[in-house]
């Protein structure tokens, strides 16, 4: 990207890269390449019961190897060149780990090796660098190789050092070129948080998001932003002062984000907008649906590029006949989230507070967490669905449900605390992005449909829409367009509130319903900006989705 695109108009920070081959020298050089192949011979791969046995052997292996002297000689090189292209003494850096198998279209190995950020100097560097090669045998790594048929390859990692944005002083995030839920083509999703991005994949923070038309971004005079949502932005990770140059251990905190940051957008709309052309730039580029990580400087303002890969879910060959689940009946509801999937699941919750904890997660049971990191990727197959408090739809739990094509609803915000383990659950992704977890086993029914054998008729078979949430999914159905949409079911869905208690707030005299009305409301000036503004991005997700096609 940096030698392609960065003559494009592209910010990309410089770097280099450690090969392949560097690392294959590493293991050839300390003697260790027979004894690794024998340790993960004897992984039993049924149960996985010595998973973290053989990992920890491995890794310790790696640690108590060397890096040969040429290839130190190397970095250091590389590292001074640089240093001396940016005109500093001593450069930030961030180190990134790259298996060879990684970032496929159908395997993107998201989280399963290490990255090292805010790392300064030569010492640091070298430590980075080997730390990456031991993360190549953490228990999730090992596991995700099984589970992706790469067992009996040989796997090797390189390593990319890249200048490091300031976006500890500012904000980052992640950017997917298609709709990663529905695989809607024609949006551009955005999500950001205060300082580096690691709080986003991670799911420790609900990001904000912005959602952009694709069509829209050449056309200058059409606004290309179509939606955004303002999220709770709960930490914030920076640098830490002092860290120690030989480690690069502890070289970044993560601080609570301060509430008036926390209601204000990382990105206004012209950044979001710039962010937008870029990533479809790298998608035209690559001539494929990209997974992006952007970063802003706080000291220069400008915004960066770090990181692309394809987009792995919707990569995948799909099936023609389409599942269509309806909840049959309801009850109380204990929490609502981010929805992943379209079905609906039912069960006996688990509340797991550390992937410790897995073993005591049974087959077919809801798993109810905080939130997951990539430790947790080896008990999530087990789950019949995956409920977490924080994150996004670009956290690590969003992304690996995807992979797996489980049920999951995330940021939940409470799930934990209203949720018991041995609760009675139905956990329903079936209306839209929102998902909805129930008290007790509700019944519900699946429809098939095969939508490679409907022909349309002469006439225009025009859908009637009531919820814009569903909007993209929908527009996947065979059809002409919208011919009516059911605005009484958008304002009681997205908007939450009568026009009339927006409009004349005086006549609302109950003190708890203007407390609710506030708290909806949030930071706009007053309720007829906030009905607007939510009608008009309900209206236009529903034009995006169908877009060319007519609308009445």
């Amino acid at each position: 990207m940096f030698n392609q695109l960065n003559p494009k108009g592209i910010n990309i920070p410089d770097g280099f890269a450690l090969t392949a081959e560097a690392y294959r020298i590493f293991r050839k050089e300390n003697n260790i390449e027979e004894e690794i192949k024998e340790l993960l011979n004897e992984l039993e791969r049924q149960d996985f019961n010595n998973l973290s046995i053989i990992g920890e052997q491995a890794r310790n292996l790696i640690q108590k190897s060397e890096i040969p002297e040429e290839i130190i000689k190397q970095i250091k090189k590389a590292y001074a060149r640089l240093c001396s292209n940016l005109n500093v003494e001593v450069l930030d850096v961030a180190v990134r780990s790259s298996a060879t198998a990684e970032d496929l279209p159908t395997a993107s190995f998201a989280g399963r090796m290490e990255s090292f950020l805010n790392i300064r100097g030569e010492d640091q560097l070298i430590d980075a660098i080997k730390q990456c090669y031991v993360s190549l045998f953490t228990d999730r790594a090992i596991k995700y190789r099984h589970d992706m048929g790469f067992m009996e390859k040989d796997i090797a990692i390189s390593v990319g050092v890249q200048q490091m944005v300031r976006s500890d002083k500012a904000s980052s995030g992640v950017v997917f070129t298609i709709d990663p839920d529905t695989g809607f083509k024609n949006t551009i999703i955005i999500n950001g948080i205060w300082g580096l991005g690691e709080n986003i994949v991670q799911g420790r923070a609900i990001p904000d998001e912005w959602v952009v038309f694709k069509p829209m971004l050449k056309k200058e005079q059409f606004k290309p932003i179509i939606k955004k949502v303002c999220g709770k932005k709960e930490f914030t990770m920076v640098y830490a002062e002092n860290p120690d140059l030989k480690s690069s251990e502890n070289t970044i905190l993560n601080l609570e984000t301060k509430e008036e940051k926390q209601k204000e957008f990382c990105l206004n709309d012209s950044e979001v907008i710039k962010l937008a052309k870029w990533c479809l730039a790298i998608e035209e580029h690559y001539g494929k649906a990209m997974d992006i990580e952007w970063a802003k400087d706080g000291l220069n303002n400008n915004l960066y590029i770090v990181q692309a890969r394809p987009e792995t879910v919707h990569a995948k060959p799909k099936k023609q006949v389409h599942e269509i689940y309806w909840l049959a009946e309801k009850s109380k509801l204990l929490a609502t989230g981010i929805a992943l999937g379209d079905k609906i699941r039912s069960g006996r919750a688990r509340i797991l507070h550390s992937p410790k904890e897995g073993k005591q997660l049974k087959e077919g049971e809801i798993l109810v967490t905080d939130m997951t990191n990539p430790d947790w990727d080896p008990i999530l197959k087990k789950a019949a669905a995956i409920i977490t408090n924080k994150g996004g739809r670009t956290s690590h739990a969003a992304i690996v449900a995807r992979e797996l094509g489980t049920l999951a609803i995330v940021g939940s915000g409470n799930a934990t605390k209203v949720i018991e383990t041995g609760d009675e659950i139905t956990v329903s992704c079936a209306d839209g992005t929102s998902g909805s977890i129930y008290e007790g086993l509700l019944k519900w029914t699946v429809e098939e449909q095969d939508f490679s054998k409907v022909k349309l008729p002469k006439t225009h078979a025009q859908l009637i829409l009531s919820d814009p949430d569903r909007a993209f999914e929908l527009s996947k159905y065979p059809n002409n367009g919208v011919g009516l949409l059911r605005l009484e079911f958008t304002i009681s869905k997205n908007i939450k509130i009568h026009p009339l208690a927006l409009c004349e707030p005086e006549k609302v005299t109950e003190k708890r319903l203007n407390n609710e009305i506030q708290k909806i409301i949030g930071d706009y000036k007053n309720g007829k900006e906030y009905f607007v503004e939510q009608l008009a991005e309900a209206v236009s997700t529903v034009a995006a989705a169908f877009y060319p096609r007519e609308n009445s």
